[in-house]
């Protein structure tokens, strides 16, 4: 162990050290790795997106202050653990919230508050663009935002010098470049896979709509440039340096990769960038992101399309509620427990009833239930109401009202996913899963593979997240031999061996998995008018 450590300690002295950071919703994260690619270190800074006139934001100050914060604690961290200063790294690269709407004049200065993805207040732009282009834009695209602010007549849009994202921005006052990893410049305007950049094409049509508009800039000179993983994307400059560390310790010219979005680093993180991989992220929310072999034949309102790291195209199926509603049933009967005087451990509850759930029938005995604590655009709604509905001959018992928790939870996503492999012919060998569905060992992964019927695996690592994720394509960038891809470094470099617990489906559960779909789609009338009936105060 002091051979391990002595080790680690002259790697962090010389500099052998890559450093990710990302900015979560919650949370600004920074994970150190070692050359093995193995975290060796981490840190953090919490913080929490505010609504001001109507827009959910954070402030430029209090991403300023996050990042200083959470480095400060990682370098904490390692002083603790490893009796040694951090002063230099190999390399370093940022990640953040992909989409938004973050705008600067020609001098630097912000324009607008920080519209985040969080936003839904683009939906006519987003439905003529999705027209105008042939091409699915998203609400929480930034161009999507863009053109709200131009159809809006905001007068902030001609003074517009460059738009960028959150990676996009933090990496621009780290080293000064105006850059963007294409997985993250994908979340802002459509990339053309062939060349790698952004759609030539769609940005003539994006200028016309402005000629018209009478701004006077071209689209291409606003946006960042472009760049695939593995590419040096600048250096830490001085005035980069002294953000991040104050004290002064840290070292300026480090070399950085491409800023990145999180679902890019969330790839990275695991092993997910391949043709015939994907993976999904299920907690407050959920997410599956699959690449592509080939693009799709037709235009989906479901399904945005973005690329990973490398530039490669995937599908990316997205739906605002996953398993709070359930989390708010479980916390409901934690309080039972207490009322009568017992006391339980909340992941001894959490992992009694999901496994509970594994022994009801396969359909949840005709329950029927939606989380939509917010409204889900893949089924059509701005608001959501939480319900649970039973017909009077439902086989009602607490393994059904588990499983149908669970089930309801995977809904929107099953109805994208759908998408993909019934009308499109998707082909996908195995999906990675991360997130707190997948706390309880093999149970969200076995109602994930009985919905998308597919395998599912849960690596060790997954738990590590984009901050690793970014960490690894910093450690890409300055590791990789002369060619060598992403697929391949992180296939033979970091997770070589490594496939995790695997979980395929169970015939019979995908099976009552479409009798429960055919229950949910037919039961959105219910939920519609829930919706209507139930007003806010």
């Amino acid at each position: 162990m002091d051979l391990d450590i002595s080790a680690i300690r002259e790697a962090i002295e010389n500099g052998k050290t890559s450093l990710g950071i990302e900015l979560g919703s919650t949370r600004i994260k920074a994970v150190l790795i070692g050359e093995d690619h193995v975290p060796l270190a981490a840190g953090s800074y919490d913080w929490e997106n505010r609504y001001e006139e109507r827009v959910w934001t954070y402030s430029m100050e209090e991403v300023k202050k996050g990042l200083t914060g959470c480095y400060r604690d990682l370098a904490e961290a390692v002083k603790e653990r490893y009796d040694v200063e951090l002063t230099v790294l190999s390399s370093l690269g940022i990640s953040g919230m992909m989409h938004g709407y973050l705008v600067f004049d020609r001098h630097g200065e912000q324009l607008v508050p920080f519209r985040t993805w969080r936003n839904t207040i683009t939906g006519e732009a987003s439905a003529r663009l999705t027209e105008t282009f042939a091409y699915p834009i998203p609400q929480r695209w930034s161009i999507a935002h863009l053109y709200q602010s131009m159809l809006n007549q905001e007068d902030h849009v001609k003074d517009i010098g460059f738009l960028t994202t959150l990676s996009g921005y933090v990496h621009w006052i780290l080293t000064g470049q105006k850059v963007l990893g294409v997985g993250d410049a994908s979340g802002m305007f459509p990339i053309d896979i062939r060349t790698g950049d952004f759609n030539s094409r769609m940005l003539d049509q994006f200028d016309e709509l402005a000629e018209e508009g009478g701004y006077s800039w071209k689209l291409w000179e606003i946006l960042p440039k472009v760049l695939s993983a593995g590419k040096t994307a600048g250096v830490l400059t001085p005035e980069g340096a002294g953000l991040l560390d104050p004290s002064g310790r840290l070292k300026h010219g480090i070399p950085l990769c491409p800023p990145e979005g999180d679902a890019g680093t969330g790839m990275a993180a695991t092993n997910s960038v391949g043709p015939r991989t994907g993976n999904v992220s299920a907690g407050t929310s959920v997410f599956a992101m699959i690449v592509l072999e080939e693009e799709l034949t037709h235009v989906y309102e479901e399904i945005d399309l973005v690329t990973t790291p490398a530039g490669d195209l995937v599908a990316m199926v997205h739906c605002n509620n996953c398993t709070s509603d359930l989390n708010a049933w479980v916390s409901l009967f934690g309080e039972v427990l207490e009322a009568m005087g017992l006391k339980t451990d909340t992941g001894q509850m959490f992992s009694v009833l999901y496994n509970l759930a594994l022994t009801g029938d396969k359909d949840c005995g005709g329950l029927l239930s939606y989380g939509y604590l917010a409204g889900e655009h893949i089924t059509g709604f701005d608001e959501g109401r939480p319900l649970f509905v039973r017909m009077p001959d439902s086989r009602f018992n607490l393994a059904n009202f588990i499983r149908v928790h669970l089930f309801t939870s995977l809904g929107a996503l099953k109805m994208g996913m759908d998408i993909l492999f019934k009308r499109e012919g998707v082909k996908l060998d195995l999906l990675f899963g991360h997130g707190g569905l997948f706390k309880t060992k093999g149970v969200g992964q076995s109602v994930m593979a009985a919905a998308v019927n597919v395998p599912v695996s849960v690596m060790d690592t997954a738990g590590e997240g984009g901050a690793w994720g970014i960490a690894l394509l910093a450690s890409y960038m300055v590791h990789k031999e002369a060619g060598e891809t992403l697929e391949h470094y992180l296939g033979n470099q970091v997770f070589s061996g490594e496939s995790g617990n695997q979980v395929t489906p169970d015939p019979e559960d995908a099976a009552g998995f479409e009798v429960f779909m055919d229950r949910y789609t037919s039961g959105l009338a219910i939920e519609r008018a829930a919706v209507d009936g139930m007003k806010p105060r």
